[in-house]
């Protein structure tokens, strides 16, 4: 164990608590209320949005996962990046200026489920129920992703034991999420995201600095065939699978609820705009640097990671302590140096905390705003929204706890990759009709959200020999269903049609 890590790790989990303590005390004064809370008042500037989107979306998964993906099979795996740059982009220039006016515009929503029930000016709760049961089932197995990153760093960097990691992990999470609510989450990522991009920018660069020094030994590397190739897989079906599964992850952000609810909360149209900017170039950055640690990480590690299962997830962790270790010897401030690494191996908590806490609000804000109040108790008043949103986050919390912590547990990628795909089958159709067609109805949005996922969960269990990522076929099958219903079902009425036009005209602020 190397105390100045052990000391730079301790000093995020302080600051990300101090944020949330202070984000406590500050809406205590001013008595907070249910959109506080799991909305931050809709006052958020475009800067913490964008990074907050940003880092919520991209857990621990882009320093992780996506890295030692394409350090173990090559170029192939860029498709996942190319699959998710034009998502973002995508979303925020389509989907995020629009969904903020129309939840609006739908009686003030501020989860998902209501905006998709108010869309139809209906006081139904079927999508509401629906919806639930996907995020507890969803957001158990996401969080668990995060925890087991945490883990897994705590477990490489200081020997602890991982079960020991992911109990922190959980706790200083649900600490700042229960205390600070939409605030304290949303700035907690604007911090870790940049935390996050410096780390990848960083690191690569020191790599080839490294390599390029007169005391540089080369590693042993044997490349797999056609490793620098897009088309790594030839020009057969894995090829085509591949290049169809990496652009299909771009699908999910038009279903991500812990994405889609940084669009509500942005306090004007001017801000908006400023983060659909900031967020394009975000992500951008974000996927080209960790990209690049992939690869850069073959010839600086050689093929050191490729024997072990996950092991090849621990490619920035020891590029990050080999590179500092380096410069501690060459300048002889090695105590600094150390320190340092742990600084950029907290990158790896941000991403996965940024991606945890998230997740963990906006179940809670689902079950307090969705379910508790109105179906179990009408008359609720805000503080006991607050306190019911804040029991759902622990118990999600310790529901993800034992399922990283399972020993048949899969892993980071496929834990990821599950959620991801569940949220964007299910949501994705429904969110974009919503949005963009007019003769949506509620059954036919109900029907999506239900084909979506079950189409998702069906082709992950029992047609993964397809290679084809589930959440193309999910989403398919949840387009197609919602559009036959709402051509089935009769026309919405005028008090819904008009809410949809309403909804695209731009406002004031």
């Amino acid at each position: 164990m190397k105390i100045p890590e052990l000391a730079a790790l301790l000093l995020y989990f302080v600051f990300v608590l101090g944020i949330g303590l202070y984000f406590f005390l500050k809406d205590r004064k001013k008595s907070a209320g249910e959109k506080d809370y799991f909305l931050g008042g809709r006052q958020m500037n475009g800067w913490v949005t964008a990074l907050s989107a940003g880092a919520s979306d991209m857990s621990a998964w882009v320093l992780m996962g996506l890295p030692g993906s394409i350090y173990l099979l090559g170029m192939g795996q860029v498709w996942i990046a190319i699959g998710l740059l034009l998502g973002t982009v995508a979303a925020w220039l389509t989907v995020a200026p629009v969904l903020r006016r129309s939840s609006i515009a739908a009686g003030d929503a501020i989860t998902i489920p209501q905006f998709l029930t108010r869309r139809f000016c209906t006081k139904r709760r079927e999508i509401m129920v629906i919806s639930a049961v996907v995020f507890v089932v969803t957001y158990c197995i996401y969080t668990a992703a995060s925890l087991y990153a945490c883990g897994t760093l705590f477990n490489t960097v200081l020997g602890m034991d991982p079960h020991t990691a992911m109990l922190i992990a959980s706790i200083v999470i649900v600490v700042y999420t229960f205390l600070g609510g939409f605030n304290a989450v949303c700035w907690t990522d604007f911090f870790q995201g940049l935390l996050m991009l410096g780390a990848l920018l960083f690191v690569p660069l020191l790599a080839v600095v490294m390599m390029e020094s007169a005391s540089w030994v080369p590693k042993p590397v044997k490349l797999p065939e056609n490793y620098y190739d897009l088309l790594s897989g030839g020009t057969g079906w894995k090829s085509f699978a591949d290049i169809v599964s990496g652009l299909g992850w771009g699908l999910g952000y038009f279903g991500m609820p812990h994405i889609l609810i940084r669009y509500f909360s942005v306090k004007s149209e001017k801000e908006m705009r400023r983060s659909q900017v900031i967020g394009c170039i975000w992500i951008l950055l974000i996927l080209a640097a960790a990209s690049a640690v992939g690869l850069v990480g073959r010839r600086f590690l050689g093929d050191a990671l490729t024997g072990s299962q996950d092991g090849n997830t621990l490619v920035f962790i020891d590029m990050v302590r080999a590179v500092f270790g380096w410069i501690g010897s060459g300048t002889g401030l090695v105590t600094v140096s150390v320190f340092c690494a742990g600084i950029l191996l907290s990158a790896i908590l941000a991403a996965a905390m940024s991606t945890a806490d998230s997740q963990l609000l906006a179940s809670a804000s689902a079950f307090a705003s969705d379910l508790y109040k109105p179906l179990l108790r009408p008359r609720a008043s805000d503080r006991e929204m607050l306190w019911a949103g804040r029991l759902v986050v622990v118990g999600i919390a310790a529901a993800a706890y034992f399922i990283a912590g399972n020993p048949h547990c899969k892993g980071l990628m496929s834990l990821v990759s599950c959620a991801w795909g569940a949220f964007g089958s299910a949501f994705g159709p429904a969110v974009i009709l919503a949005l963009f067609w007019k003769r949506l109805t509620y059954a036919g949005t109900a029907a999506g959200i239900v084909a979506g996922f079950a189409a998702d969960v069906l082709w992950y269990n029992f047609l993964q020999k397809t290679m084809i990522y589930e959440i193309v076929p999910g989403f398919l099958a949840g387009l197609a269903a919602a559009v036959v219903v709402s051509l089935l079902t009769p026309k919405p009425g005028r008090d819904v049609i008009a809410l949809f036009e309403r909804s695209r005209l731009p406002q004031e602020n």
